[in-house]
């Protein structure tokens, strides 16, 4: 008989909820950490997320639900972190159970604020977690479609291939494809930086540019990834994988996208604040911009995108005349 490894995910979001509908699919027991008592009442009555993909139908007999971080980390032993880049050191901050011999999988698309770190480095830094026992979860895919079992690709980046194949196996099924990688570092920084892109092609749409100029800004989107991930981790890579273009294209396009939603209100002429506002979700897109350009104050790479959407959000720049200036930027 299969020893099945004891897998956790930590989060209450659309992301969380839907790696509990994959793993569910393939693991008899599933640990789920959520903060919210009353969300887990519910999904034990009613077999769905109140808050998040509330069409996912959820298993509760299938699932350790508990709102008691340590009691998940002390009892299981793959832990996949899908808490909002915002908030993660504060729910770390809760932690007296250790993570020494853990496995750490990120799912969470940004920068920890407090650090300005991507969340695998914040757990090496940090946390002492060796980069061997941390991975990466990434697209292109959107939770929505997942609750809907609509096609989907992940890839899972480790520097220890054998641990994202062990992951993947259990991730993967009837509507999930995985894919390995052993860019952990290019991975995440370029799911950080494409939700960046994704207010960029939000604010394009709310000021009233239409499809000819948004295929320019994801075409130069593409190359200033490119240019920013070989300055922070040089390695070999093709950046027109799934995991970096393909992911740039579904979140800078689709109409599921929270980052985008996000920049067609700024460039509608919502303020930050009043957008944050109006969204239920969290728009990782907006912590990132400001975290990329610091580390692009030191870097140096040429990234016209980015240092517009900082403008705009940070520098209080109105978001015609920065998108007027950048389309002289762009080729």
């Amino acid at each position: 008989m299969e020893n099945h490894p004891k897998i956790a995910v930590l989060g209450g979001g659309s992301w969380a909820t839907a790696i509990i509908k994959m793993l569910s699919e393939n693991l008899d027991t599933v640990g789920w950490y959520m903060r919210s008592i009353y969300a887990i009442e519910h999904i034990k009555r009613n077999k769905h997320n109140p808050n998040y993909l509330s069409s996912a139908e959820l298993h509760p007999e299938q699932l350790d639900l508990s709102d008691d971080i340590n009691t998940i980390v002390n009892n299981y032993d793959i832990l996949i972190f899908a808490i909002p880049s915002a908030f993660l050191k504060t729910e770390l901050d809760k932690l007296t159970a250790s993570l020494e011999n853990k496995i750490i999988f990120s799912a969470i698309k940004g920068i920890v604020p407090e650090t300005g770190l991507i969340v695998g480095e914040h757990f090496h830094d940090h946390h002492n977690i060796p980069f061997e026992n941390i991975g990466v979860i990434t697209g292109p895919c959107h939770a929505e479609e997942v609750a809907m079992e609509r096609l989907s690709y992940l890839t899972l980046a480790c520097q220890d291939e054998s641990k994202a194949k062990k992951l993947s196996k259990y991730i993967a099924g009837r509507y999930i494809k995985t894919k390995i990688s052993d860019d952990i570092i290019g991975t995440e920084y370029a799911a950080m930086l494409k939700n960046i892109y994704a207010i960029a092609a939000g604010i394009a749409h709310g000021l009233g540019y239409g499809d000819n100029f948004q295929s320019v800004l994801m075409s130069n989107a593409i190359r200033e990834m490119k240019r920013f991930i070989k300055k922070v981790h040089k390695m070999k890579r093709n950046i027109n994988d799934s995991a970096y273009l393909g992911d740039l294209l579904v979140t800078g396009y689709s109409t599921f996208s929270r980052n985008r939603m996000f920049g067609n209100m700024i460039g509608k002429g919502y303020t930050v604040k009043s957008a944050m506002l109006e969204m239920s979700m969290v728009a990782e897109g907006y912590y990132a911009t400001k975290s990329a350009f610091a580390i692009n104050t030191e870097k140096g790479a040429k990234t016209p995108i980015i240092d517009a959407v900082y403008n705009i959000l940070y520098a209080k720049k109105e978001a015609k005349d920065e998108f007027d200036k950048l389309t002289n930027r762009l080729n």
